[in-house]
């Protein structure tokens, strides 16, 4: 593993020792209250449009912004957030990431140049910044961020011929997103520059799981906002209290499920790794996008059974209701595998509810499939916290699970 040195006066690096090392910052959580915007635009665009189409726009926009958040998060791993020229990186970066929040409603349309162009800024511009940083104290990491910045100047084109050409405008923008995808899995191989090695990364792990934490606290609290605000408007009949209970049941589950006892495993799996930058680019990278995704999806879900809580249940409301909750837990059970080696059974168990949830779907009213959505996240919660005996407990055993 090749360890920075110590910056010196006009070094732009953390200094490693100590908690102070890996600290999340005032600025860094100034940066992510860009994307609390974000994710609300995102499940606005998915309520707007929920056709075929509409759902894979959605994914890519999606995809974007997790894409800019992720590799931002990955940078204030070393850079130092309190030197005056990072915290203008970090303004820079906030500044493109609201351009893209406020295009997400017509990035198909009006405003897809500014999405298309404040994402290569970012991602260009930041990779541009990191070589400079990195230079003299971490020359391993300096090639690192050379490789990614051939891989995002590769996408790039993909980005502005999609802005372009309007007709080919998703195909176009998910070819880019999937060159920025793949090329962690690859490497960031780089003819002449070679294969990057997850050793060469070196990762402060309890910054990385911090972080991500966060953004997920984002997701979570952003579908709370959007269903309290919906709630408003619709009153207080006793439906639409029992979907707010429902609503809020889910995401106090969600929280549960991810924090009780996923957050801290996960830190402490990477913290006590040789190779944190594997199980950073797996499981922080990768990973905790389905989880992210999933509460987006949940929170979509929540607005339709508030907006009609009686009735039979159409495919969309049973899309985002089940499955919104499924792809979170599917990805929360992939992330704990990822850090503990072994499937958590319980949920297993929430992803076995949920499909019978799905196949009933049809019969019920939006209001009691939502019930049953939230039942099974408490069942899944309440079987992994009693089975583990609680997070620390959990943390000690990890058993029974």
């Amino acid at each position: 593993m090749h360890a920075p040195a110590p910056p010196g006066p006009a070094g732009l690096l953390r200094r490693r020792s100590g908690a102070a090392g890996s600290r999340v910052t005032a600025i860094e959580l100034f940066f992510d209250l860009v994307f609390v915007f974000a994710v609300t635009q995102l499940s606005h665009a998915l309520l707007a449009d929920m056709s075929r189409q509409g759902i894979a726009r959605a994914a890519v926009l999606f995809a974007s912004v997790w894409w800019v958040w992720i590799y931002t998060s990955w940078a204030t791993n070393w850079l130092d957030p309190d030197r005056a020229p990072v915290r203008a990186l970090l303004f820079l970066l906030m500044l493109a990431g609201i351009v893209m929040a406020t295009a997400i409603p017509h990035a198909f349309d009006s405003l897809a140049w500014p999405f298309a162009l404040s994402h290569i800024a970012a991602q260009c511009g930041r990779s541009a910044f990191m070589i400079a940083a990195l230079r003299r104290e971490s020359p391993a990491n300096m090639r690192n961020f050379q490789r990614v910045l051939a891989w995002k100047a590769l996408a790039a084109p993909l980005w502005i011929a999609g802005a372009a050409a309007p007709a080919q405008q998703l195909p176009l923008w998910a070819a880019a997103i999937g060159i920025e995808f793949a090329s962690p899995a690859l490497a960031f191989y780089v003819p002449g520059l070679g294969a990057s090695r997850t050793t060469d990364w070196d990762v402060s792990g309890a910054h990385m799981a911090e972080r991500c934490g966060l953004f997920v606290i984002i997701a979570l609290g952003e579908t709370l906002i959007m269903t309290a605000m919906t709630f408003e408007k619709a009153g207080w009949s006793t439906m639409n209290v029992a979907a707010l209970l429902a609503s809020f049941s889910s995401t106090a589950a969600m929280w549960w499920i991810y924090f009780d006892t996923g957050a801290e495993r996960g830190e402490h799996a990477i913290t006590g790794t040789a190779d944190p930058g594997r199980l950073a680019r797996l499981g922080y990278t990768y990973l905790h996008l389905p989880i992210i995704a999933g509460i987006v999806l949940a929170a979509v879900g929540d607005e339709l059974v508030l907006a009609h809580p009686t009735g039979h249940g159409d495919a969309r409301t049973i899309a985002v209701v089940v499955g919104g909750a499924g792809v979170f837990l599917a990805g929360t059970l992939l992330f704990k595998c990822s850090v503990t080696g072994r499937l958590p059974l319980s949920h297993l168990l929430g992803l076995g509810l949920l499909a019978l949830c799905w196949a009933a779907g049809p019969m019920l009213p939006p209001l009691a499939l939502a019930v049953l959505v939230s039942l099974a996240l408490v069942a899944t919660a309440a079987w992994e916290t009693t089975s583990l005996g609680g997070t620390r407990a959990g943390q000690a055993h990890d058993k029974g699970n």
